[in-house]
C-alpha cells in the first residue's frame, strides 16, 4: 500500500487551503485531489531520484507554479515507466492530469488520466483501492469541467466505493459532496439537497476532529455555491469545532469563507469582522494576503476611503515582495482589477505604480509559464493606459492579451480583452472595427454560458460589470443613427441573448436549451423590444413576414428609469389618479404611440413585449392612451425573447388542473382567506385535484405532478420573486420551496415534452421590496419550470380581487379557440368594467409570461 490511512488524512488536511478542501471539487476550476509528499510515498532506495522529482512537483504545486510542476511530474512518470514501477507511474500521471486541469490543458489532462487508469486496469489490476479512488476523482473533476456531469457522477460514485474499501472516511464524504455538485449540474436539485442533508447528518455523528472540520467546510462551500442559505450555519459549525480543537490551519480559510458569505448577504460589518479575524489567526501568508485583499475590496465597495487609503500602499508593497506563483500573480491581478473598476482610483494609488505592478506580473507570469495569468495581467495593464488616454499603448497591450487568449482558446479572457479592444476602437472613432471586436467578446460570452460561475474566482465575472455592459455597448453601436435591417436583426438577437445570459447568471447554470422562435408561432402577434440605452430609448418591432422597424425617444436613461419608478408608485390606489394617468400616457407614447400613428398594428391581436431593464417592473397592460388601457385594445404577453419551448394550445374540452394553496396564516405569512373560494371556483370551472393547507406540502405536490397528466398547475400561496436566487421561493405548508427545487418538482414527469405543464399559475406572489430586478426571479421560474406559459402577480393583489379574476380567467379559458393571453385579457376587462376593482392596481399585476396561445 502506497499511503497509510493516517498519512492520507494528514495529507488531505494539509492541502485544504490550496484545493479548497479535501477530495472535494467545490469550484470546478480548482483541482480536488491531494498532491503526494515524500513522507507518504513508499519508495525503495533505488527510486530516490524520482522521489526528488515528486517532492519538487509537490512544492511547485503548493506554490502555484503549475507549469513547472507539470514538467517535473512528466519526468517522474517517464522515469517510473523506465524502471517498471507501474504504481508510481500511474500516481504521477494522475497528479499530472490534476495540474494540467489547473492550467486548463483539458486535452493533455484527458490523455494523462486515461494513461493512469489504463495502467491501474491492465498493468496492476491488484492496485490499492486508494490509488483507484484518487484517479477516479481526478477523472470526475475533468468530466465535470468538460460538461460531462452524468459521467462525472458515475466516476465519483465509483471513487466513493474505493475510498470506503480503503477505509478512508473523508475521501468517501468528499466524493459524496462532489456527487451532490454533479446532481446540481444535471438539474436534480432535490436529490442534491437530500444528499447534502444526509451528509450533514453523517458529519454531525463524527468525532470533532480535523476531518470533520474539513468536511463541514467543504459542505458549507458547496451549499454557498448552489445558493443554499444553510451554508452560513454549516461554516459557523466548522469554525466552532476548529476553534475547539485548535485546528489553526483551518481557521483562516473558514473565516474568509464566512466573510464572503456575509458579503453576499450584504452584511459588511460581519464580513469585516470575519476578514480581520482571518488575518489575525492565519498561519499561512497566502491566507493573510487574501484576508487583507478581501477587506480592501469591502472598503472600496462601501466607499470607506479612510480605510482604503492607508491599506492600499501596504498591499502594493506586499504584492511587490511576493515570489512569483500562481497565487501571487492572481492576487496582484485581482488588486489592480478591483482598482480599475473605481473611477477615482488614482486618488488611492498612482496609476503608474499599478502599471509597474502589472509589468512585473507579466514578467513573472512568463517566468513561471502561467500564460493565462499573463493574458489577464496584460488586460488590466492595458486598462490603466486606457484610463490615461494613452490609447496606442493600451491597444498594444490588450491586443497581446487577446492573441494569447485566442491561442489558449480561453473564452473568459477573450471576452474581457476583446471587449476592451472594442472600447478602444470606439474611443478612436472606428465603429466597424469596434463592432467586430465587441462581437468576438459576445461570442465568447455565449460560448461560456453556464460556465461563467466556474471561471477562476480570482478574476470572477460580475454579471453587472463584466457581462451585461458588453451586450449593451454593442447594441448601442449597432443602433446608432439609422440602423440597417441587418443591424436591427443583430441588435434584437443580442437583447434576447442578454436576457438568456441574465437567467443563466441567476440560476448559476445554462437554463434555456429547447427553443422556438415566437414570431413564427402566431402571425397575429407583434413583438415589441424596448431597449434602454444611455441617451435614448429605442423600440424595435417584429411581425411575422415583415421587415423589422424601429423608432427612438431621446431621453436619458436616468430620466426614463425615474419615470418608470414614479409610475409604479402611482399605481397605489391611494395615489393621485391624474398623476398616474399622465405618467402612464407618457410611457405609452414611448412604446406604442409612434407606430400606432402609422397603423403598424393592423391585424395584430397580441402584443408580446421583450422588456429590458426597469421596464420589466411595470404592468404593461395598464398603459393608458388617454381613453383606454392597452389591455382593452390588445392581449398582452411577456417573453424572455424569441426563444421559447415548442408549444401547443390547450385542448379546451379536456382542461384539467392541479390546484394547491394555503388560506391560513403560516410560517409568519398572513392568511389568504379568499384562497378557499378561489380554489372552489377553479374546481367548478375545470376538472381539478386539490391540495389545500395541510395537504399542500412539497412532497404531495411533487407526487401529484408526477402521477397526473393535468395541463395546468395553479398555486394560490405566498411567494416571492427576487434578483437573488436565494430569495425566490414559494410557500408550502411544510416550508419554503426555492425556485430551483420548484422548477425540478414541476418537471417531475420526465423529459417527454408532450407531458410538460401547459400553464403554471401563481396567484398570490410578490416581487422583493427594494429590488429593481426582482422580476428576474419570475422570468427565471417561468423559463426553468418547463411550463409553456406562466401567469403570476407582480405584487400581492387583494385576495378577493385575485379570486374573482382567476375564476373569470378559467371561465374564458374553456371557450373554444381562445388563447391564454386573450382569456387573461377578458378577465382583466371584466374587472375594469364590471366590478369595484377597476383601478389598475387590482388587475394589471397579473402578467402572462411565455407562450400566449
Amino acid at each position: 500500500m502506497i499511503f497509510s490511512i493516517k498519512q492520507l488524512r494528514w495529507l488531505y488536511i494539509s492541502l485544504s487551503i490550496l484545493s479548497l478542501c479535501l477530495a472535494v471539487t467545490i469550484i470546478p476550476t480548482r483541482a480536488s485531489l491531494p498532491v503526494p509528499t515524500t513522507s507518504t510515498l513508499n519508495l525503495s532506495a533505488s527510486t530516490s531520484q524520482p522521489t526528488n522529482w515528486l517532492e519538487q512537483g509537490r512544492n511547485l504545486y503548493h506554490s502555484g507554479r503549475f507549469a513547472e510542476a507539470v514538467t517535473i511530474w512528466q519526468t517522474a512518470a517517464q522515469q517510473y515507466h523506465i524502471q517498471g514501477d507501474r504504481l508510481n507511474e500511474a500516481l504521477s500521471l494522475s497528479y499530472l492530469s490534476l495540474t494540467q486541469q489547473e492550467l486548463n490543458q483539458w486535452q493533455a489532462a484527458q490523455q494523462s488520466i486515461e494513461q493512469s487508469l489504463k495502467l491501474l486496469q491492465t498493468s496492476i489490476p491488484s492496485a490499492d483501492a486508494i490509488l483507484w479512488a484518487q484517479a477516479l476523482n481526478t477523472q470526475a473533476n475533468l468530466q465535470l469541467h468538460t460538461g460531462k456531469a452524468e459521467t462525472a457522477l458515475e466516476s465519483w460514485q465509483q471513487a466513493q466505493k474505493f475510498y470506503e474499501q480503503a477505509g478512508d472516511t473523508m475521501g468517501s464524504l468528499g466524493s459524496q459532496i462532489n456527487q451532490a455538485q454533479a446532481l446540481q449540474t444535471l438539474g436534480f436539485y432535490r436529490r442534491s439537497k437530500q444528499q447534502l442533508e444526509a451528509l450533514t447528518q453523517k458529519l454531525q455523528g463524527m468525532p470533532d476532529d480535523e476531518i470533520k472540520v474539513s468536511g463541514l467546510r467543504s459542505l458549507g462551500l458547496t451549499l454557498q455555491i448552489i445558493g443554499d442559505s444553510k451554508s452560513q450555519q454549516i461554516l459557523e459549525q466548522s469554525l466552532v469545532i476548529a476553534q475547539k480543537i485548535t485546528a489553526k490551519p483551518h481557521l483562516s480559510s473558514i473565516l474568509i469563507s464566512l466573510g464572503q458569505t456575509a458579503v453576499d448577504l450584504q452584511d459588511p460589518e460581519a464580513a469585516l469582522n470575519y476578514f480581520e479575524q482571518a488575518q489575525l489567526l492565519t498561519t499561512n501568508p497566502s491566507d493573510q494576503l487574501q484576508a487583507r485583499l478581501a477587506q480592501f475590496k469591502l472598503f472600496l465597495n462601501y466607499d470607506k476611503l479612510e480605510f482604503v487609503n492607508p491599506l492600499a500602499p501596504q498591499l502594493l508593497q506586499q504584492l511587490r515582495e511576493l515570489p512569483p506563483s500562481h497565487t501571487s500573480l492572481y492576487a496582484a491581478i485581482n488588486f489592480v482589477a478591483t482598482l480599475n473598476h473605481q473611477s477615482n482610483s488614482e486618488q488611492i494609488l498612482p496609476l503608474k505604480d499599478l502599471a509597474q505592478l502589472m509589468a512585473v506580473t507579466v514578467k513573472s507570469a512568463q517566468q513561471i509559464q502561467d500564460t493565462q495569468a499573463e493574458a489577464h495581467a496584460l488586460t488590466q495593464w492595458g486598462k490603466l493606459y486606457q484610463r490615461t488616454q494613452q490609447l496606442s499603448q493600451a491597444q498594444e497591450l490588450t491586443q497581446k492579451s487577446l492573441n494569447i487568449a485566442r491561442q489558449l482558446q480561453a473564452n473568459d479572457i477573450i471576452a474581457q480583452s476583446a471587449w476592451q479592444v472594442g472600447q478602444l476602437y470606439k474611443q478612436q472613432g472606428d465603429r466597424s472595427k469596434a463592432i467586430t471586436a465587441y462581437t468576438e467578446a459576445v461570442n465568447a460570452l455565449k460560448a461560456l454560458r453556464g460556465d461563467l460561475v466556474a471561471i477562476n474566482p480570482d478574476v470572477q465575472f460580475s454579471f453587472r460589470t463584466s457581462v451585461e455592459p458588453v451586450y449593451r455597448e454593442l447594441v448601442d453601436l449597432l443602433l446608432e443613427n439609422q440602423p440597417s435591417q441587418g443591424e436591427l436583426i443583430e441588435a434584437r438577437e443580442l437583447i434576447e441573448a442578454l436576457q438568456i445570459a441574465e437567467l443563466d447568471n441567476f440560476f448559476r447554470e445554462a437554463c434555456l436549451d429547447r427553443t422556438q422562435q415566437i414570431d413564427r408561432v402566431d402571425p397575429t402577434a407583434t413583438v415589441i423590444y424596448p431597449i434602454i440605452l444611455p441617451d435614448r430609448l429605442t423600440v424595435i418591432l417584429s411581425k411575422a413576414g415583415q421587415p423589422l422597424r424601429s423608432y427612438v425617444t431621446h431621453k436619458s436613461q436616468a430620466e426614463i428609469e425615474q419615470t418608470l419608478d414614479n409610475f409604479l408608485v402611482a399605481l397605489n390606489p391611494v395615489s393621485d389618479s391624474k398623476n398616474r394617468d399622465r405618467l402612464s400616457q407618457q410611457i405609452y407614447g414611448w412604446l406604442i404611440r409612434p407606430e400606432s400613428a402609422e397603423q403598424a398594428f393592423i391585424d395584430t391581436k397580441t402584443l408580446v413585449f421583450v422588456l429590458d431593464g426597469r421596464l420589466r417592473n411595470i404592468p404593461i397592460a395598464a398603459l393608458f392612451d388617454g381613453k383606454q388601457y392597452l389591455i382593452e385594445k390588445y392581449a398582452v404577453a411577456l417573453s424572455p425573447g424569441l426563444q421559447l419551448m415548442a408549444t401547443r394550445s390547450l385542448h379546451q374540452n379536456h382542461i384539467s388542473a392541479i390546484v394547491g394553496g394555503i388560506s391560513q396564516s403560516r410560517a409568519g405569512f398572513s392568511a389568504l382567506p379568499a384562497v378557499e373560494s378561489e380554489v372552489k371556483q377553479i374546481s367548478k370551472a375545470v376538472s381539478s385535484r386539490v391540495l389545500l393547507n395541510q395537504e399542500f406540502t412539497s412532497q404531495a405536490l411533487a407526487k401529484r405532478v408526477k402521477s397526473s397528466s393535468a395541463g395546468i398547475v395553479h398555486l394560490a400561496t405566498h411567494g416571492q420573486f427576487s434578483s437573488r436566487l436565494e430569495d425566490t421561493f414559494l410557500l408550502t405548508w411544510d416550508g419554503q420551496v426555492n425556485v430551483k427545487e420548484l422548477s425540478e418538482l414541476l418537471k417531475n414527469r420526465g423529459s417527454d415534452p408532450s407531458k410538460a405543464i401547459e400553464l403554471l399559475v401563481l396567484s398570490a406572489c410578490d416581487t422583493a421590496a427594494g429590488d429593481d430586478r426582482a422580476v428576474l426571479g419570475l422570468a427565471g421560474l417561468a423559463v426553468k419550470s418547463g411550463a409553456r406559459s406562466t401567469i403570476a402577480t407582480l405584487w400581492p393583489v387583494k385576495d378577493r380581487a385575485a379570486a374573482m379574476l382567476m375564476s373569470r380567467f378559467y371561465d374564458q379559458l374553456r371557450q373554444p379557440k381562445i388563447t391564454k393571453a386573450e382569456a387573461l385579457r377578458q378577465a382583466q376587462i371584466s374587472l375594469i368594467r364590471q366590478t369595484d376593482f377597476h383601478e389598475p392596481f387590482f388587475w394589471s399585476g397579473f402578467v402572462l409570461i411565455g407562450n400566449w396561445i
